[in-house]
């Protein structure tokens, strides 16, 4: 089937294109495909961090006090993990988490409690505060994604997302990108059905 290229939308050209005709001119073998595609998904990522950093900062959080709430607020209805599990979220040691509960239990965006199991060791809990501080950051961040993926039909939104599926696929590996588990231990029921169960509102993505 034949294109009729005078009917095909015109590309508008982007600050990627001319950096493109700028390193093309240094780097002859460079391939204007493979630099145009990496630097457009780098300058997107860029964009989406910068505006979360944004939106991170009108609510005075930090990015590890986001992370850290961000995690307990997947963690099941309980919103609880140990801190060795908050820790390897955020790819510390278990000593260097500690100091960053602190100032989030400060705040009262978190509590400690004692583990029904072991009472030497503690759970970290999410608190309502906690979890109204994650939702309010994290709606500003859904919503420019939303507007930047407007740009794109919603036929071409999976288009797109299939594409990167196939190329996620060439460096996927277990452990790649790890996800909050409902159940965070072996003690994880018996520490929901404990006294220390809050009456808090439902799970948020």
């Amino acid at each position: 089937m034949s294109v009729d290229l005078a009917k095909l939308p015109v590309m508008q050209q982007d600050s990627v294109e001319r950096h493109i005709e700028h390193w093309k001119r240094e780097i002859p073998e460079l391939d204007p495909l493979v630099e145009g595609v990496v630097t457009r998904m780098q300058m997107l990522l860029r964009h989406l961090k910068q505006t979360r950093h944004a939106a991170l900062a009108d609510y005075g959080l930090e990015d590890y006090e986001y992370a850290t709430l961000h995690y307990l607020g997947g963690c099941g209805p309980g919103h609880r993990a140990t801190p060795g599990e908050i820790a390897a979220w955020q790819q510390m040691s278990p000593s260097g988490i500690t100091g960053r509960l602190d100032a989030l239990e400060k705040r009262g965006f978190i509590r400690r409690l004692p583990s029904p199991a072991d009472r030497r060791k503690v759970i970290v809990e999410l608190t309502e505060e906690g979890r109204q501080a994650w939702l309010n950051t994290f709606n500003p961040q859904t919503n420019e994604e939303v507007r930047v993926l407007a740009a794109l039909t919603p036929d071409e939104q999976e288009q797109l997302n299939g594409i990167l599926r196939r190329m996620m696929q060439v460096i996927d590996r277990p452990g790649l990108l790890n996800t909050p588990k409902s159940s965070q231990s072996a003690n994880a029921a018996t520490e929901r059905r404990s006294r220390f169960t809050p009456g808090a509102g439902p799970a948020a993505q």
